[in-house]
């Protein structure tokens, strides 16, 4: 296969399996998105989305997050790890929307990156799904998946998000992105990997990768 035919046989994989692609996080605006992405730094979703509703019952909106100390937030968001880092942030970041943004989130990557906490990723994954401007928010996911099927060299995050951008039609990206993860998490783990259910890698993936797996299971091509 061509690359372009690599990217045309994900694209037609990932919309046969998720039509419909559910986002991840449990939010109700942009705002607990936010704060939800954040606590996702090192942390599963499923664990993000037992602790947000704790969270939220208490403070939903800046206003009300701001209302609370550092130390309050750390202790309800402790199972996420990273607590004293990410409370500092919610806080730090709730204060700076009240104060330049009227309590709103903004609508840019260049807003979003500034706040505390907050990087590339995390604006990322807000401006596509809170905000539906283009993006390709890579996550570890998404990054060992375009590298076991030889999309890209695997080298940073940063590096991979160039290449999904250069390969991908943008109008794709923010479905693409998701139906990634989901596909990675059920699919092409990184523990617990079953190849012969990995169709995508199966059939495209990097010579070396293929080598490597059946090399430890001890399998023949």
């Amino acid at each position: 296969m061509t690359k372009s035919e690599k990217v045309q046989f994900v694209i037609e994989q990932l919309e046969a399996l998720y039509p419909e692609i559910p986002i991840p996080l449990d939010h109700k605006d942009p705002y607990t998105l936010l704060i939800a992405v954040l606590l996702s730094a090192q942390c599963t979703d499923v664990r993000v989305n037992q602790i947000t509703p704790l969270l939220f019952a208490r403070a939903d909106n800046p206003f009300d997050m701001i209302k609370m100390s550092v130390e309050e937030i750390k202790e309800i968001i402790r199972p996420c790890g990273l607590s004293p880092m990410k409370s500092k942030g919610i806080h730090g970041l709730s204060k700076i929307l009240i104060e330049k943004y009227q309590g709103e989130v903004p609508q840019s990557f260049e807003g979003l990156e500034e706040l505390p906490a907050v990087g590339h990723k995390t604006a990322s994954v807000v401006m596509s799904q809170a905000f539906g401007v283009p993006a390709f928010p890579v996550d570890t996911h998404i990054h060992r998946l375009l590298y076991r099927w030889n999309l890209t060299n695997g080298k940073n995050v940063s590096q991979t998000e160039k290449d999904a951008k250069r390969l991908f039609p943008e109008a794709l990206w923010n479905d693409l992105h998701l139906q990634i993860i989901w596909y990675g998490r059920e699919y092409s783990p990184a523990r617990g990997w079953d190849l012969d259910k990995d169709i995508i890698t199966k059939t495209i993936g990097r010579k070396t990768v293929l080598e490597e797996y059946y090399k430890k299971h001890s399998f023949q091509k």
